[in-house]
This record gives C-alpha cells, sequence and structure tokens, in this order.
C-alpha cells in the first residue's frame, strides 16, 4: 500500500543539497551557542546534524503547515539533549522561525527549552529528555498506528549511550513481537557518554549484533555520509511490513570542528566571541576539504 506524499514533500532534495543544509545547520547551531548565556549540547548536536538534515528535509513524510495531518509521519527525539539541533532543523524546513528559537532560547516559558515540550511548541511530537523513555514511546505510537491501518511511519533518535538502559531493550523486544514495520529508529552512535567514552563504561559492542538478536531489519551506515543515508531512507520497507529497522549511524561527537572533535568537554558548552570564530572558520575548513 502506497503511502501518500503530504504538501511540501513531493519534491525531495539531492545529496548536493542535503549536505549544503547539513552544513547550514551546523553554522547555526555554533551561531546559537555563542549567543546563549548557557551551555548548549553542542557535541551531541553536531554528531546527529546530518541525521537531522536527512530526515526533516528528505525522509518524513511531514507537512509544516499542516502539523495535525493524520498521514504525516511521527518523529521521536529520545536523546532530548539534542533538542536544539531538532529545532533548527525544523526551522529550517518551515515549522517555526530560527530567529525565534536565538532569541529565547532555554528562557523561562520559552517553547524552545534544553528538551522539546510538546505542550510548549507544537509541531514536537514527544515531550523527551529522561533517557531511555523515546523509543518506549515510539513503539506505543506505532502500535496505534497498526491498530488504526494507518500508513506513517514513527521514527525514533537514539544516542548510543541511552542504549545502554533496560527500558530500550524491552521497547527492542515489543517492536519486534508487534511486527511493527512502521517503527524505525536511528541510534546516533558516536561512542561517547557524558564524561567518557562508551566501551571504557558499557561495552555495546558487538552493537549491530544485539539488535539483530531480537530480530529488527539492522543496517550499518556513515551517519556522516549523505548519500548513504539517503539509499537508507530510501530502502525502508513498507510501513505494512512485520520488521522494525534500526540505522545505525557511525558518527563522531563535535562533528566538522576540529576542537570539539571526541572531546569529552564539548559534550556541553558555550562559545566566547573568539572561540565562536575559530569554530567557524574550523567548520568552514571541514566543509572545503569534503568538497574537494
Amino acid at each position: 500500500m502506497g503511502r501518500t506524499p503530504l504538501a511540501g514533500t513531493d519534491q525531495r532534495h539531492s545529496v548536493e543539497e542535503l549536505e549544503d543544509l547539513a552544513f547550514e545547520l551546523r553554522q547555526k547551531l555554533l551561531h546559537l551557542c555563542g549567543t546563549y548565556e548557557g551551555a548548549v549540547h553542542i557535541g551531541g548536536d553536531l554528531s546527529a546534524a546530518d541525521i537531522f538534515t536527512a530526515l526533516f528535509h528528505y525522509g518524513l513524510n511531514v507537512d509544516p503547515s499542516d502539523i495535525a495531518n493524520p498521514e504525516r509521519d511521527r518523529f521521536v527525539l529520545s536523546k532530548g539533549h539534542a533538542a536544539v539541533c531538532m529545532y533548527i532543523a525544523m526551522a529550517m524546513r518551515g515549522f517555526f522561525s530560527y530567529e525565534g528559537i536565538v532569541e529565547t532560547y532555554g528562557q523561562l516559558d520559552s517553547a524552545y527549552g534544553m528538551h522539546p515540550c510538546k505542550v510548549q511548541l507544537p509541531g514536537v511530537e514527544c515531550s523527551t529528555g529522561s533517557l531511555g523513555h523515546g523509543l518506549p514511546l515510539a513503539v506505543g505510537m506505532a502500535l496505534s498506528a497498526r491498530h488504526r491501518g494507518d500508513d506513517h511511519r514513527v521514527v525514533c533518535l537514539l544516542g548510543d549511550g541511552e542504549t545502554g538502559e533496560g527500558s530500550v531493550w524491552e521497547a527492542v523486544m515489543a517492536g519486534r513481537s508487534n511486527r511493527l514495520g512502521n517503527l524505525v529508529a536511528f541510534v546516533d552512535r558516536n561512542r561517547q557518554l557524558m564524561t567518557s567514552f562508551a566501551e571504557e563504561r558499557v561495552v555495546f559492542e558487538p552493537y549491530p549484533d544485539k539488535w539483530r538478536a531480537f530480530g529488527w531489519n539492522v543496517v550499518e551506515i556513515d551517519g556522516h555520509d549523505m548519500s548513504q543515508l539517503v539509499a537508507a531512507i530510501d530502502a525502508l520497507p513498507d510501513p505494512h511490513s512485520d520488521i522494525p529497522t534500526v540505522v545505525i549511524a557511525e558518527t563522531v561527537k563535535g562533528k566538522g570542528v576540529d576542537f570539539m572533535e571526541r572531546n569529552l568537554a564539548w559534550h556541553a558548552g558555550s562559545l566566547g566571541a573568539e572561540d565562536l570564530e575559530r569554530a567557524l572558520a574550523a567548520l568552514a575548513a571541514s566543509r572545503e576539504k569534503e568538497t574537494v
């Protein structure tokens, strides 16, 4: 059964256009990190920027002008501390303005909190932030859609660190047991936790085999290769199929800014004027190197 494309989704971006959008997203992230007085979870935002871009500008069947359309895909940000990256990706997609994020981010009663709130910000499907909860919520949403006979997908983005929690694996089991082919998980596999590298605290490997053991369709990609992200999205099974899919995206925390990459000090932080200038220059140099 084919899915009905919603308004604005019939003209998909090319890989080259998506790469440009991901670069713009990272620029905007750094600018916000340089203007906000508190800490921004910049490391994990930068690692997931390509995934957010591929989803909101290519993969998700959503219409920013009709956010309640029952045929829309649902997106759940399980790694809720990456909310600002999601906000900016949504702003670039047309849900709301980037300027509004910059002006009010993190302030009391702002719609743009450090973690997403569906009550404060229409267009957000789930309030998240407590790690390990996003995939269980996505399972419930996918199961509800299956009972109604709906065609949409439920897509959940997790950080690899939170998959050390038992609630995630209960949800993984439930997703397969209920034959939820409309459920898709993306894992931002940057291999870092807040204060350590992942394998130092929790042994995840063999990581893809753990998902396979629970009966999921497993796709392994370079999470910074836009062509691989697009190919993974294009190859997703029909939502009416029986097996959920996980896309394990190998990423680098702090991607694009050399002094942040794989640096535990940049799980969260802020940028002064000089650091912002240095970060933007590093990002531009990284982009130039990739396009040569």
